[in-house]
Formats: structure tokens, sequence, C-alpha cells
């Protein structure tokens, strides 16, 4: 039975979180003990679409004994999932929070290589589809062995099935698919800046920038992330601005992928933008009361949702 939405994650993890009161060099670091969670950018964005309510189905690549304790913490959540094998282990990607300093320390590995096969088998499934999604959400790193252009052909692929491209990833990938053209991307501030070369220092650059995407057709919308300082959603007839909402922060892991999750829901049941940007706000802003990558609950959305504001720029 075909999804409104499919999320595609090339290099999902297994999220390990943890507490110490500092970071040292040298010294045994004294941890609470570990949660974890599946993770990687599509995963996450698939479970909060999930918990809002969304028909979502999570793709993945997965390998070895943390590939299988992925898809078991998934079925847990009961998102449901299609998880392409490989050959080698999934990653596992490991935080402490410094309780002294409230500060994340984030250790990325990069995951297994994946062969030319592997890699293809991910496209080859989708375009396989009888029925294609409206939406589309490609989130996340690339591992080893994928080629830089491995989101382009999968905009390429969406373009012919009919499906909303949505794009969240950065370097020469987000450049590579950005060529090739998608619905709606949603950069970082400092991942524009490094797309544009531009310096992007107050918001009429921001909003030049996102313009000027829009304009040479790499996507019809852009949705700028500004962390502390809020959002910018823009498209070819709208600018908006939303301010970042106030909240305690547990952690600040996965409040992106929670605001692009929140922002897809609300753009999939009724398109506005405004009500979209409000509604990906709150998400957002949900996911920082969360230790780890708990990510955003739905009552907290929904509560927050009242306190988001959004202003026409």
């Amino acid at each position: 039975m075909p999804h409104n939405i499919l999320t595609v994650t090339m290099n999902p993890a297994v999220d390990v979180f943890t507490t110490t009161a500092q970071v040292r060099p040298t010294h045994k670091l004294r941890c609470a003990p570990a949660q974890t969670h599946p993770g990687g950018g599509g995963i996450n964005v698939a479970r909060v679409l999930h918990r809002l309510g969304a028909d979502v189905l999570a793709l993945c690549a997965t390998g070895g004994v943390t590939g299988q304790a992925l898809c078991a913490m998934l079925a847990q959540e009961q998102v449901a999932h299609h998880a392409l094998a490989v050959a080698g282990p999934t990653r596992e990607s490991f935080t402490v929070h410094e309780t002294s300093t409230g500060q994340d320390w984030r250790f990325v590995l990069p995951g297994p290589p994946l062969a030319s096969a592997e890699w293809q088998a991910a496209l080859d499934w989708v375009a396989a589809q009888r029925a294609a999604p409206r939406w589309l959400v490609a989130s996340g790193s690339l591992p080893p062995g994928v080629p830089d252009d491995f989101y382009a052909r999968l905009a390429r692929l969406a373009r012919a099935c009919g499906a909303h491209m949505v794009l969240d990833s950065s370097g020469p990938a987000l450049a590579a698919a950005l060529a090739e053209g998608v619905y709606l991307v949603k950069p970082s501030l400092r991942e524009l800046r490094e797309l544009t070369g531009q310096p992007l220092a107050d918001e009429r650059q921001w909003l030049a920038a996102a313009r000027g995407l829009i304009a040479a057709g790499q996507a019809k919308v852009v949705a700028l992330s500004l962390g502390e300082q809020g959002a910018l959603l823009v498209s070819a007839t709208e600018a908006l601005r939303a301010p970042a909402l106030a909240v305690p922060v547990a952690s600040t892991i996965g409040a992106g992928d929670s605001f692009l999750a929140g922002l897809v829901w609300a753009l999939d049941r009724h398109g506005d933008l405004a009500q979209a940007l409000r509604w990906g706000m709150a998400a957002g802003a949900a996911a920082l009361l969360g230790e780890g990558t708990a990510l955003s609950q739905p009552h907290d959305v929904q509560r927050l949702f009242a306190q988001a504001s959004v202003n026409p720029l």
C-alpha cells in the first residue's frame, strides 16, 4: 500500500546519548546511563511524522548487529520502514551532554562504505514503486562510496513520478541535488553560506540568497533555519520570518529534523506556508525539551504551536 511520505536515509545511525559533569581530556569521564534511539536525518524525520499522525515510510540502508538494533527500535516505535541490507555495520553516533555548561559534544562516525550495487538498490527500490508518494524526503549525510549526485538522481526520480522532493543535506551532495532541482530545501545558515560563497550577514542577504535559489530553478521553497534567530520560509510569492520559541533546552540534537517533519506534515495537510512554518517552529522547539534524540512529542508540538508566530517580510 503506498504511503503519502517516503523518507530516505542512506547513512542511519544508532544514536547513543549520555551526560557527564565536564568533558576533559585524559581523565575518565563518569557518565549517566546511556539512552539509545534510531537516528539519521530521514529516520528522525519519519519518527516525528509518525508521531504527528502522518502516513510515512522510512527507507534506510542497514547492516550488522547495529542495523538490526536500529530496525528493532523503529519497530518498537511503530514506524513503518523498509531496510535495504548492506554488508557493513550501521554506524553509531555518540553524544555527551556536559551538564556544567549545557553544551552537547557530538561524535559522528562516517558510516560503512557502500558498494555501487548497494546504493543503486535504493534508487531501484524507489523507481519500482507502483504508486509514488506525495513527498520524498532525502535527509542526512551520504556514507563513503555513495556518489555526490545520489540525491540529484533521487530528485530526477521524484520529478518523473510527480513527488515533491524535500532535501536536507550539505556540501557537494546538496549542490548537486539543487542543480537538478527540488521542491523544498532546508539549509542551515552555515550550509547556505557554503553553498553561495557569500557572507550572508543579515536578513536582507538571507532573503536574497533564498530568492536566488528559487529564481535559478533550484528549489520552489527554501526553509532557512537560523537556530536561535528562528527561521525563514521563502517561495516565489511569499517570504516569511518566524522568531525562535523560548523553551528550556535539554538537548539541541534533532531539532532541525523535527522542524522539517513539522513543516512537511503541515504542507501535506493544507499547503499553507504560514501555517506550515508555525508547525515547523513548534516541532523544532519541542525537540529541545527532550534529552538526546528523543525528538518532538505531539503534545508539546500542539502546545507550542499556539505560541509560534510568523511575520511577512
